[in-house]
């Protein structure tokens, strides 16, 4: 079996799956697709993903299967990867705690990324003419609302594990990196490239979430700077 992930080092979503891929310590050949530079997009990758957006992973020999797999949309694809590859699960066995996970991923992958995405900073920037010091106040107004949001789930959360008696998290959900995590972390590392300080956010556990994070292997490992 041969897994390819099609990518763009900066991508939130590119990031969020090789965190997935690194915990289930599974082995990818990483395939740049520059999304600053869409015209040099190689032909073959409009008829792989029809809207030309990352990340797409690509599965050969996969149980017989003789046509590759091919899958777009990062959240589907982590989905899928727990799916196919349950080891070092990404999502609670219980039900209720499952459902706390998805509503914390997302908090980021639904409710925040698309506000910020490149395409929508383009489209501010052309047609709409926005200067970049508007944009930048789009952008972090949106980031800011979100990782609040984040933080005060995150505090629910914290009041809820102690009433049923399990101990403080380390990371989102727990002691382990998992799905929430998976989305939270590449929001996190972008967000100082438009200029927003996240100490002066008051987000003291979405911040020790991060820090924790950012020693883990698999986070480094992904990490936009290693592509």
């Amino acid at each position: 079996m041969a897994i390819r992930l099609y990518h763009f080092p900066q991508s939130g979503p590119s990031f969020r799956v090789r965190i997935a891929l690194a915990l289930k310590g599974l082995n990818y050949e990483p395939i740049r697709i520059d999304l600053m530079k869409r015209e040099s997009h190689p032909e073959y990758y409009e008829v792989l993903s029809p809207d030309g957006l990352v990340p797409l992973l690509e599965i050969t020999g996969d149980e017989n299967k003789e046509a590759p797999i091919h899958l777009g949309q990062s959240m589907a694809i982590i989905e899928f990867l727990e799916e196919r590859f349950p080891q070092q699960a990404l999502i609670p066995q219980d039900a209720l705690h499952r459902a706390h996970v998805r509503s914390l991923a997302q908090t980021i992958a639904c409710d925040l990324h698309p506000l910020n995405n490149l395409r929508v900073m383009r489209y501010l920037s052309r047609p709409l003419e926005l200067d970049a010091s508007t944009r930048s106040d789009w952008y972090n107004h949106w980031i800011t609302e979100g990782l609040k949001a984040y933080e005060k789930r995150l505090d629910g959360l914290r009041l809820f594990r102690n009433r049923q008696g399990l101990p403080p998290s380390i990371y989102s959900w727990g002691d382990t990196l998992g799905l929430a995590d998976c989305c939270l972390i590449p929001q996190l590392v972008n967000a100082p490239r438009m200029g927003l300080e996240l100490a002066k956010l008051n987000i003291p556990l979405t911040l020790g979430v991060f820090e924790n994070a950012m020693a883990h292997s698999a986070v480094q490992a992904s990490h936009p700077d290693r592509f």
